[in-house]
């Protein structure tokens, strides 16, 4: 059994993508991680399934590198917009539904402006801030990013006594370069290593410096794949909404699987 796939990646975080509207690609754990092997496969820090869903005009199924289908990745969601703008599904503005609900998004050029889900589980530390964007992610400061032991340390905390019990979290370390202007790298669960960018994690670094030092919208953010930002409304409350990540995205090539029929 051949499958049509074709790979995408924004800011270096890459993805295998296969239109699925037809429900005929076999899902297994074993097989999507040895898709995603990077030796013995595509290479991919994740898969994602495009599907027809009602009332929208496609369902985004992501599934991490080991297999497992995952919570909300931001960067793939980017990747899948120009997937199914590529695909013909829409000319420049886009709904869609995801594991974290609805999403809406808009293409200017070779820029995908995505809205994310709204900010739950949100815990604030002196050392540390807590947030669900879509995907949990644990986000520290430093005073030089480049100097951080990202592994290590990532995963230290990813599968530590207070987050571990609980599905683990992603890990991001950020340092400020100045206003309004990040340098984060980030430990991925799932990937379990660092990836060169993490869209959910860009996220809630942005929205974490702007708790923390007040920042307005918006937040521009270098990754070791490229420069994201990440744009927001505050009400008077105080109170998060309308949050866009915003960023490239491309296809890269394209080619067939070969699954046992």
């Amino acid at each position: 059994m051949k499958i049509a796939f074709y790979k995408y990646q924004g800011t270096g975080n890459d993805f295998v993508m296969v239109d699925d509207r037809n429900l005929q690609f076999p899902v297994s754990k074993e097989f999507i991680a040895s898709i995603c092997h990077r030796r013995f496969g595509v290479g991919a820090d994740g898969l994602i399934l495009l599907q027809n869903a009602a009332d929208y005009d496609f369902r985004m199924v992501y599934f991490n590198a080991d297999g497992g289908e995952g919570s909300m990745c931001g960067n793939g969601g980017r990747c899948v917009v120009r997937f199914a703008k590529d695909l013909g599904l829409f000319t420049d503005q886009t709904k869609f539904i995801a594991v974290d609900g609805e999403h809406e998004a808009n293409v200017e050029g070779d820029i995908i402006r995505l809205r994310m889900s709204g900010v739950k589980d949100l815990e604030r530390y002196d050392e540390f801030d807590f947030m669900n964007t879509g995907s949990p992610h644990y986000v520290t400061y430093v005073e030089d990013v480049t100097d951080v032991d990202v592994v290590n340390i990532g995963s230290e905390i990813r599968y530590g006594s207070v987050y571990g019990p609980k599905g683990g979290t992603n890990v991001n370390f950020v340092e400020v370069i100045e206003g309004n202007h990040l340098s984060v790298r980030t430990y991925e669960r799932g990937v379990e290593d660092e990836t060169y960018s993490c869209g959910t994690g860009v996220t809630a670094c942005a929205l974490s410096a702007h708790l923390r030092k007040g920042w307005e919208s918006p937040v521009k953010v270098e990754t070791i794949g490229g420069t994201l930002e990440v744009a927001y409304s505050v009400n008077s409350e105080g109170e998060l909404s309308d949050i866009y990540l915003i960023g490239p995205a491309e296809r890269v090539f394209e080619g067939e699987l070969l699954a046992e029929s």
